[in-house]
């Protein structure tokens, strides 16, 4: 049992906070590896265990887990660059058929959104969003390397995006702790707040791609319609035609 703010708690892995207590900055490069590299890490709380972990380094933080920033840095930015490069690996040697077989529908989901994701934006960019996407960032990286696509390329591209998600969220939280005294208090409605913002690609994902099979329905519903005028002017003619001839 671990001392953090007063309270006791256990090491609880979908717990930012029971991971922190626990783990400290090994549990934050631990979590972002599984999440990241491993298909069985998807329920890892990857964003708000970022986010809680700047804010646990701020020095307004009086939880007894008052964690190093640039400890926290550096096991972030390992965890997220290892774990999707070992995602990679492991997709090449044929993880795409592991997802397949995989009976567990957030990781079909994940599978799903991951391909809308290559082919709206092509690898560069998929790769670099799949960050933010929770579940899609544990299942995009072993498409990829199902894909065929250079290690190269994809390792370029996941550094980049790596870099910029786990560094970009313990700074974020980091820059909040320290702007708030006694950020304690409000430890657990921020990790809501993360927790469901992580939530908003996946919806507006979901909204643009509902509203782009509307229009190719409406745009098939209306092709029929376009040739209609043209029928009943050609029907017309002939009745005229007809008309004329019994005349």
């Amino acid at each position: 049992m671990l001392h953090l703010a007063g309270t006791h708690v256990a090491l609880n892995p979908l717990s930012s906070a029971s991971l922190l207590a626990s783990l400290g900055a090994l549990g934050v490069f631990l979590a972002l590896f599984a999440e990241t590299g491993l298909l069985i890490g998807f329920f890892l709380p990857g964003d708000s265990l970022l986010f809680t972990a700047g804010l646990l380094s701020a020095g307004s933080s009086s939880s007894k887990a008052h964690l190093s920033l640039p400890l926290v840095l550096l096991a972030a930015a390992g965890g997220a660059l290892i774990g999707a490069q070992t995602g990679f690996v492991i997709g090449r040697q044929g993880g795409r058929r592991l997802i397949e077989r995989s009976d567990n529908r957030f990781l079909r989901k994940g599978a799903q959104r991951s391909s809308e994701l290559l082919s709206r934006y092509g690898y560069g960019k998929a790769i670099v969003f799949a960050r933010f996407i929770p579940i899609v960032r544990t299942v995009l990286n072993p498409m990829v390397g199902a894909l065929d696509v250079s290690a190269r390329t994809f390792t370029i591209w996941q550094v980049i995006g790596g870099l910029i998600w786990s560094i970009g969220l313990t700074l974020a939280g980091f820059a909040l702790g320290s702007s708030i005294g006694n950020v304690d208090k409000y430890l657990l409605p921020i990790i809501a707040v993360i927790v469901a913002g992580s939530f908003v690609p996946i919806v507006i994902e979901v909204i643009r791609t509902r509203r782009l099979r509307t229009r190719r329905q409406g745009a098939r519903s209306q092709t029929p319609q376009e040739n209609l005028p043209s029928t009943v002017a050609a029907a017309d003619g002939a009745k005229d035609g007809a008309a004329g001839t019994e005349r």
